[in-house]
């Protein structure tokens, strides 16, 4: 029972695209992570996914449509929607999902990271 502090975790990493675990709330993952570029079109067959913009922009990119958010946004992606996250300038997130939850959903390739650090 300690507090997180938001700013002093991102410090501690300057990876994109490779979420960090901060905290653990029942079955529920929080993670920072750091983005910029184009991620891979995935989506997740059993859970929704929750993206809060901290820092940045960012733009959600659906297959039929595209949603801008910026700092001090949220957006649920709902379970089974096939979505690619896209960040022009880097961007901090903090994301919310079931503990072990694949971040590249359905597809297995080089943004895929099978096991997430705790910081």
């Amino acid at each position: 029972m300690s507090k997180i502090n938001l700013i002093e975790k991102f410090n501690l990493f300057s990876d994109k695209w490779s979420p960090k675990i901060i905290a653990q709330l029942n079955d529920y993952h929080f993670k920072l992570v750091r983005i910029q570029g184009d991620f891979t079109w995935h989506k997740h067959d059993n859970t929704d996914e929750v993206f809060i913009i901290l820092d940045g922009q960012m733009r959600m990119d659906y297959e039929d449509e595209q949603i801008i958010l910026n700092t001090g946004e949220m957006i649920v992606v709902p379970k089974g929607k096939n979505h690619k996250p896209f960040a022009e300038k880097e961007a901090k997130l903090l994301l919310i999902e079931p503990a072990g939850t694949l971040n590249t959903g359905d597809k297995k390739d080089s943004f895929t990271k099978e096991e997430i650090e705790w910081i």
